[in-house]
């Protein structure tokens, strides 16, 4: 739902308790654990962090019993439509010289006498 390729979530409980890890297999226990089972409920923070993406969601649970028929959640806010991988650093020139004049090294095959 909020586009995230490796995401990181944590309780914002001062405890750093992790729900989802991007480490394969470090959360797998958790995938079939309820919300309630860690203590989250109306007014509980989230965070979700995406290093490959370069960006942090801020998530507040609230609870809701007005939610259509097999609706499990809804997503109210500002969602990112699609973020991508972190654009790279320029790549600085090549110079060889040190001088950036353009000038380029000899080409000539001639015989020198």
């Amino acid at each position: 739902k909020f586009a995230m390729v490796a995401p990181d979530v944590q309780i914002e409980d001062g405890k750093g308790t992790i729900l989802i890890s991007s480490e394969e297999g470090e959360t797998e226990a958790n995938n079939h654990r309820k919300l309630s089972d860690f203590g989250i409920r109306n007014g509980t923070r989230l965070q979700a962090d995406d290093f490959l993406q370069d960006y942090t969601l801020l998530i507040n649970v609230l609870h809701s019993e007005d939610l259509e028929k097999d609706v499990e959640f809804e997503v109210v806010g500002d969602a990112p439509e699609r973020i991508g991988p972190k654009p790279s650093e320029p790549t600085p020139r090549n110079i060889s010289n040190g001088s950036d004049d353009g000038a380029q090294p000899s080409t000539s095959t001639g015989n020198q006498s």
